[in-house]
């Protein structure tokens, strides 16, 4: 047997499975497509997370891009991070290009062009479904740890949101948050120390400068209702395919904190909303995270343990995460660790630091006789990866430099035309794009303020007015006394004594 045939085999063999899956391409055996040598990942090993690695202009995106395809293909729903602003071309079937026939002549598979149902999210002023979460849904420990608190401080987060629960204050955006700190050193004070303890204003100073931090990202267009429910990313097309929802992220690269405050407030709302799923056969979800390194890069430890923490427990709720980004060093190890699929693209080694990298990626690949993993990750060519899955047994597949099918979606975005149309036919823009500013703990806050303040004020007047009365009654009394009170010249003048002198006098007067 040639040393073709039994790489063939070799490759066939350890991608057959029973259940449903995913064919990426063929595999390539020095440089050369090997036809129908077919690369599949299993659906059942798929909630076991992911990583699409390469330098820029590899294919990483268009490898996402297959692989939202084929999952929606088979009825699971996907949600995209679109950072680059590339992926909205899903929405429209691929023009064909006598590239893409060449391709996939080469990989036996035959290419049919397809567009795909298709929502688009956004977190900012763009166009698309807004996405929003309540400041309540965040709960103190996820806040705290997203704003980066002490220990001291995160109990003071944990105090003002019992108080909240307690006297029924709804905390829906960061402008009630901000109000309830502010209360709790300055007209609550009293309130505040009697209930819950005497409250630090050096404490609440500083998660205020936290929270505004926050603000200049653009929380506060995040923060809010009404509030998405993730239940909605689940929707399945009237033909039975999952709809891909993209997320779009092109105006916020540079503000990293609320970017990973959206991230990690999505992965803990629907870990504690969907239910276990076992061993179902199929993911329940799949989220693409396109430019990881904007989670980790900014991430503080509390919130990377936070993270790594989901991403262990989140595939029992049938949820798979794929990391996309240029190096699998961007990936902290304890993730890196837990990750079933690699698609590994071409890698640059320009540096004596980058090859150094290219070595280590190289060690997380299994072991091939067929490969030199290091030297084959420089001479990849656009369109092509390495690639290891886990098989339906949970063990690796053989590794395999693979020729990635072509994406049968657009490998373009929408135009403006493209766009507003699916928008004006998106039923969660009607849902979620009015925007609510009922009344919460701000407006309470300020009703009980100016209350105290009005009370305060009437107290004031009363007690005023008390004073003027006593003063009054005072005023008067000591009239009463003056006026009662003889005058002593009078008194002489009235005198018995003074009036018997006087007719006295008169009488000797008279007789003489």
């Amino acid at each position: 047997m040639s040393r073709n045939e039994e790489f063939f085999n070799h490759i066939i063999e350890g991608n057959t499975n029973k259940g449903e899956f995913i064919t990426l391409g063929s595999a390539m055996l020095d440089g050369i497509t090997v036809k129908n040598a077919y690369v599949n990942v299993p659906l059942k090993t798929m909630n076991r997370h992911g990583l699409i690695a390469g330098a820029t202009g590899t294919g990483k995106t268009k490898t996402l891009q297959v692989l939202a395809e084929n999952l929606s293909e088979k009825g699971i729903p996907v949600i995209l991070m679109d950072i680059k602003g590339d992926l909205s071309g899903l929405a429209q079937p691929s023009p064909g290009h006598p590239k893409i026939d060449e391709r996939h002549d080469a990989i036996g598979l035959p290419f049919q062009a397809k567009s795909f149902p298709v929502e688009i999210l956004t977190l900012s002023e763009q166009d698309g479904v807004r996405l929003r979460a309540t400041v309540s849904e965040f709960g103190p420990v996820l806040l705290s740890r997203i704003l980066d608190l002490s220990e001291a401080q995160s109990g003071v987060v944990a105090v003002i949101f019992k108080y909240c629960d307690d006297n029924k204050l709804p905390l829906l955006d960061l402008k009630d948050f901000k109000k309830i700190l502010q209360y709790a050193t300055d007209e609550g004070k009293q309130e505040f120390a009697e209930a819950y303890g005497r409250i630090s204003t050096a404490s609440t100073g500083a998660i205020l400068r936290k929270v505004i931090e926050l603000e200049q990202q653009g929380a506060d267009l995040f923060f809010g209702e009404t509030s998405f429910d993730v239940d909605d990313l689940l929707r399945i097309s009237e033909d039975g395919r999952g709809y891909i929802n993209i997320i779009r992220l092109t105006d916020i690269q540079d503000r990293p904190k609320l970017f990973s405050t959206f991230m990690l407030s999505l992965l803990a709302e629907i870990y504690s909303t969907f239910p276990e799923q076992g061993d179902t056969g199929r993911p329940e979800l799949i989220m693409f995270i396109d430019e990881a390194h904007l989670i980790f890069n900014e991430a503080s430890k509390a919130l990377l343990n936070q993270i790594e923490s989901i991403v262990k427990l989140i595939r029992s709720k049938g949820v798979g995460l794929y990391f996309v980004t240029q190096n699998p060093t961007d990936v902290p190890e304890a993730v890196l660790s837990q990750l079933g699929l690699k698609v590994q693209h071409a890698l640059r080694a320009f540096t004596a630091k980058d090859r150094k990298a290219i070595k280590l990626t190289a060690q997380n690949y299994p072991d091939t006789e067929y490969y030199d993993t290091a030297e084959v990750l420089t001479s990849l060519g656009t369109g092509e990866a390495l690639v290891s899955a886990l098989n339906e047994k949970g063990r690796p597949t053989p590794l395999a430099a693979t020729m990635m099918r072509a994406p049968m979606s657009r490998m373009d975005i929408l135009n403006n035309s493209e766009l507003s149309h699916l928008l004006s036919n998106s039923k969660l823009v009607k849902k979620y794009n009015e925007e609510i500013d009922r009344e919460s703990a701000y407006e309470l806050l300020n009703k009980k303020i100016e209350q105290a303040e009005a009370e305060e004020a009437k107290e004031k007047a009363r007690q005023e007015k008390e004073e003027l009365k006593k003063a009054e009654s005072k005023r008067r009394t000591s009239s009463t006394r003056r006026s009662t009170r003889m005058n002593p010249v009078v008194k002489v003048l009235t005198s018995a004594t003074f009036i018997r002198s006087v007719f006295g006098i008169l009488t000797k007067v008279m007789k003489k």
